[in-house]
C-alpha cells in the first residue's frame, strides 16, 4: 500500500500476533464488562473514567462509553471543588485530543468535545479554533472537524469575514474541498444579506462575479472534481422559486372549481389554508384532491353551490387566496359561458425552469460560454456536460432544445453508469418542452407519442410535468418507454382526464396494469393495445 513492499511473515510471527490480539481482546472485554457492571450499580466514580479511557483510547467509536463518561462528569461536577474540576476538565480535553489522533473522524469524540465545552463557564474558544486548524492541516476535507469548527465559530462569535478568509486559504491550497465550499455557501448570505430575498436569497452581482471567477479557476484546474461544480450550481440557482397559484378554473357543468399550484401542498393542514371568495363574499367549501386521497397534491378541487353559479347574473367572480404562500388568483365566469379560467403564461413564469433560473440571463450566458470553452478542452468531462445542459435549460429550453438533446447523447456515452438518470432527466425536459410549446393551461389534448417527438432516442419515461395541466382531457403516450405502473401516478392530478393511450409502452405488459389503472384513474378510458 502506498508504495510499501509487503513483508512476508513466518508462521511463528503470525502465531505471536494472534496470541497478542487475543490477549488485547480479553482485556477489552473485561474492562467493558466492568464498566457496565459499575454503571448498573450506580458506581459512577473516577475509576469508570480510568476504565473507559483504556477502551476509548484504542477505540474512540464506542458511543455507550462516551455516555458513561458524561454521566460520571455530571456527578463529579457537584462533588469536586472548582480547582479540582478545572484539573479534571483539562485532563478530559487532553484525552479527547489523543482520541482524535487515533481517529480524527470519530463522531463520538467530536460530539463529546462539544458537550464538554458547552458546560464550561469560560471556554477557551481560541484554543479550539487552533485545534481545528491543526487537524485540517492534516486533512482539509475532514467534515467532522469542519462541523466542529462551525460550532466553535458560532459560540465564539467569530466574524463571518474571518471564517470566509479561512476557507479562502484552504480552497487555494486544494480546490477539492467540498466542506470548505459548503462553508462559503453558509457564510456569504450572512455577509451580504439581501432585502426581501429570504435566507437563501441572491448575492450582489459584484460578489457573485467574484465567486464565479474563483469557482471557474477551480474547475479549469481540476475539471473532474465535483466539489467546485456543486458550488457553481449553488451560486446560480440557490433561491427557491416563489409560491404561486398556476391556474384557477371554474366549470358550470361540473359545479366545480379547480386550483393548480407551483408545488404540492396539503390543504387543511395547520400551515396550508385556502380561502375562496365568490363575488367578494367568503364561501366555506370542502377541498379535495382529484383522486380523493388526503395527501400533498399540485391540484385541489371543491364543489360549488348552485347559488354561486346563477346564470341570471352577468358574471361571477371567483378568487382563491393561498394564505401560507402569500398568493392569490381570480377568474370570472360570464353569463352564458360554461367555464372560466385564469392562468399564468408558461413563458412569463418560467413554469419548468427553476433550478438555474435565478440570475440574470447575461450571467447565465457568460457561464454557458465558459463551460463550452472548457468542454472543448475536456470533451469527456461529465460535470461540464451536465452543467451546459442545465444552463441551456435555464436560458431558453425551446431555443436550445435540439442542442440539449445532442449534449444528452454525448453525456450518456461519457457516463454510462448514470444512463438511467440521464434518460429520466431528458424525458422530463421533453415533456415540459411539449407543454411549453402550447398555452399549457388551455391544453385539452396532448400528443406525446414517440413519432411526435421526432427522434430515435427521445422517448418519455416520466410524467411529472403533467401536474400543471388542469384542463387536460386526452393524453396520447404511444410507443414511449414507460416501464412501471407507478410512473402514471402524476395523472391522478388531472381531474378532467377521460382518455389515455399507452399503446407500445413496456408497462402495458405489467401484471395487474388494468386493475392499477382502474384504481388510479377510475373515470379514464385507457388503451393498452
Amino acid at each position: 500500500m502506498h508504495g510499501r513492499l509487503k513483508v512476508k511473515t513466518s508462521e511463528e510471527q503470525e502465531e505471536a500476533k494472534r496470541l497478542e490480539r487475543e490477549q488485547k481482546l480479553k482485556l477489552y472485554q473485561s474492562a467493558t464488562q466492568t464498566v457496565f457492571q459499575k454503571r448498573q450499580a450506580g458506581e459512577l466514580d473516577e475509576s469508570v473514567l480510568e476504565l473507559t479511557s483504556q477502551i476509548l483510547g484504542a477505540n474512540p467509536d464506542f458511543a455507550t462509553l462516551w455516555n458513561c463518561r458524561r454521566e460520571v462528569l455530571q456527578r463529579l461536577e457537584v462533588q469536586k471543588s472548582p480547582e479540582e474540576l478545572a484539573t479534571l476538565v483539562k485532563a478530559e480535553l487532553g484525552f479527547l485530543e489523543s482520541c482524535l489522533r487515533v481517529n480524527p473522524k470519530s463522531y463520538g469524540t467530536w460530539h463529546h468535545r462539544c458537550w464538554l465545552l458547552g458546560r464550561l463557564p469560560e471556554p477557551n474558544w481560541a484554543r479550539e479554533l487552533e485545534l481545528c486548524a491543526r487537524f485540517l492541516e492534516v486533512d482539509e476535507r475532514n467534515f467532522h472537524c469542519w462541523d466542529y469548527r462551525r460550532f466553535v465559530a458560532a459560540q465564539a462569535a467569530v466574524p463571518p469575514a474571518e471564517e470566509l478568509a479561512f476557507t479562502d486559504s484552504l480552497i487555494t491550497r486544494n480546490f477539492s474541498n467540498y466542506s470548505s465550499w459548503h462553508y462559503r455557501s453558509c457564510l456569504l448570505p450572512q455577509l451580504h444579506p439581501q432585502p426581501d430575498s429570504g435566507p437563501q436569497g441572491r448575492l450582489p452581482e459584484d460578489v457573485l462575479l467574484k465567486e464565479l471567477e474563483l469557482v471557474q479557476n477551480a474547475f479549469f484546474t481540476d475539471p473532474n472534481d465535483q466539489s467546485a461544480w456543486f458550488y457553481h450550481r449553488w451560486l446560480l440557482g440557490r433561491a427557491d422559486p416563489q409560491d404561486a397559484l398556476r391556474c384557477l378554473h371554474v366549470s358550470r357543468d361540473e359545479a366545480c372549481l379547480t386550483v393548480s399550484f407551483s408545488r404540492p401542498l396539503l390543504v387543511g393542514s395547520r400551515t396550508e389554508t385556502l380561502l375562496l371568495m365568490v363575488d367578494e363574499s367568503p364561501l366555506a367549501v370542502a377541498w379535495r384532491t382529484p383522486d380523493g386521497r388526503n395527501r400533498p397534491s399540485h391540484v385541489w378541487l371543491c364543489d360549488l353551490p348552485a347559488t354561486s353559479l346563477n346564470d341570471q347574473l352577468p358574471q361571477h367572480t371567483f378568487r382563491v387566496i393561498w394564505t401560507a404562500g402569500d398568493a392569490q388568483k381570480e377568474c370570472v365566469l360570464l353569463k352564458g359561458r360554461q367555464e372560466g379560467w385564469c392562468r399564468d403564461s408558461a413563458t412569463d413564469e418560467q413554469l419548468f425552469r427553476c433550478e438555474l433560473s435565478v440570475e440574470k440571463s447575461t450571467v447565465l450566458q457568460s457561464e454557458l460560454e465558459s463551460c463550452k470553452e472548457l468542454q472543448e478542452l475536456e470533451p469527456e468531462n461529465k460535470w461540464c456536460l451536465l452543467t451546459i445542459i442545465l444552463l441551456m435549460r435555464a436560458l431558453d429550453p425551446l431555443q436550445y432544445e435540439k442542442e440539449t438533446l445532442q449534449y444528452f447523447q454525448t453525456l450518456k456515452a461519457v457516463d454510462p453508469m448514470r444512463a438511467a438518470y440521464l434518460d429520466d432527466l431528458r424525458s422530463k425536459f421533453l415533456l415540459e418542452n411539449s407543454v411549453l410549446k402550447m398555452e399549457y393551461a388551455e391544453v385539452r389534448v396532448l400528443h406525446l407519442g414517440h413519432k411526435v417527438l421526432q427522434a430515435n432516442d427521445n422517448t418519455i419515461e416520466s410524467l411529472d410535468g403533467v401536474t400543471n395541466l388542469p384542463r387536460l382531457q386526452e393524453l396520447f403516450l404511444c410507443n414511449n418507454r414507460l416501464q412501471q405502473p407507478a410512473v402514471l401516478q402524476p395523472l391522478a392530478s388531472c381531474p378532467r382526464l377521460v382518455l389515455l393511450n399507452l399503446q407500445g409502452n413496456p408497462l402495458c405488459q405489467a401484471v395487474g396494469i388494468s386493475e392499477h389503472l382502474a384504481e388510479l384513474l377510475p373515470s379514464v378510458r385507457s388503451s393498452l393495445t
